[in-house]
C-alpha cells in the first residue's frame, strides 16, 4: 500500500474523491484559497489533502496517505498541518472521513459564541446544539484533543477563531454535515436581526429524534445519540 504500483483501490478512490470534494469545499464557500482540509481513512492509513495547494489545482497524486502516527506514506505534495486533528479523531471515532472548514458564518460564530444553539430541529443531526472550543493554535496537540472532546458526544466541534471540524461514515456524510453547520450558524444570524431568537429544548429535540427514528431518518435519527 505504499508504493504507487501498490496501492488499493480503496485508497485510490479516496485520493480521487478528495480531489472532488476538495473543489466543492471551495466552490459551496467552505473554505478560501488553501484553507481548510479532508481526509478519507482507509483500513490503517488515511487519505488527506495536502499542505499549500490549491484546490482547483489538485490531483489524486498530490493527496497524501499517512499511517495514523503521521508517517507519510505516498503523495507528492506536503503532509497538512492539521493531521493531528484527523489522526485524533480517527482514533477516538468510528469516523471513516473528516472535513475540516473555514467556512464565515461559523468561523464569525465561533468568535462571539460558546455554543451553536438549537435555533433549528435538523441540528439533532450533528449531536445538538454544538460547543465551540477554545482557540488553540492551528496545527497543535491541543487543538486535536479539544476537538475530540467534544466529538465524544457531537458529530461536529466549533473551533473559536478558526474554523470547525466535522466527521461522517462517509466523505460525502462528513461534508453534509459540514453544509449543516454552516447553514445553521447563517439561520441563527438571521434571527437575531428579528430580535430574540427562541430556542428549541432539550425535550424538543428529543423528540424530534424518536419521530426520525420511528420515520427510519436517517440523518436526524443518527445525530440523536452520537457514537
Amino acid at each position: 500500500m505504499t508504493t504507487r504500483d501498490g496501492r488499493s483501490a480503496a485508497v485510490d478512490d479516496a485520493r480521487s474523491a478528495l480531489v472532488a470534494f476538495g473543489r466543492r469545499l471551495v466552490s459551496e464557500g467552505l473554505a478560501i484559497g488553501t484553507a481548510g482540509n479532508l481526509s478519507v481513512r482507509v483500513d490503517d492509513l488515511i487519505a488527506i489533502t495536502p499542505s499549500s495547494l490549491a484546490y482547483e489545482l489538485l490531483e489524486p497524486d498530490d493527496i497524501c496517505v499517512m499511517s495514523l502516527d503521521g508517517r507519510q506514506v505516498d503523495g507528492r505534495a506536503a503532509l497538512s498541518s492539521e493531521w493531528p486533528l484527523h489522526s485524533s479523531i480517527y482514533e477516538a471515532t468510528d469516523a471513516g472521513a473528516v472535513v475540516h472548514t473555514h467556512s464565515p458564518e461559523v468561523v464569525a460564530l465561533s468568535a462571539t459564541c460558546e455554543a451553536l444553539p438549537a435555533i433549528h430541529y435538523a441540528i439533532v443531526a450533528l449531536g445538538g446544539p454544538v460547543p465551540v472550543v477554545g482557540y488553540t493554535r492551528f496545527g497543535s496537540r491541543q487543538l486535536a484533543n479539544n476537538a475530540v472532546e467534544v466529538l465524544a458526544t457531537h458529530r461536529a466541534a466549533i473551533l473559536q477563531n478558526h474554523g470547525a471540524v466535522t466527521y461522517g461514515a462517509t466523505l460525502v456524510q462528513a461534508f453534509e454535515r459540514a453544509l449543516l453547520l454552516e447553514w445553521l450558524a447563517h439561520v441563527y444570524r438571521l434571527s437575531l436581526a428579528y430580535g430574540t431568537a427562541r430556542i428549541l429544548t432539550t425535550e424538543e429535540l428529543d423528540d424530534v429524534a424518536a419521530e426520525a427514528a420511528r420515520r427510519r431518518y436517517g440523518g436526524l435519527s443518527e445525530g440523536q445519540a452520537p457514537r
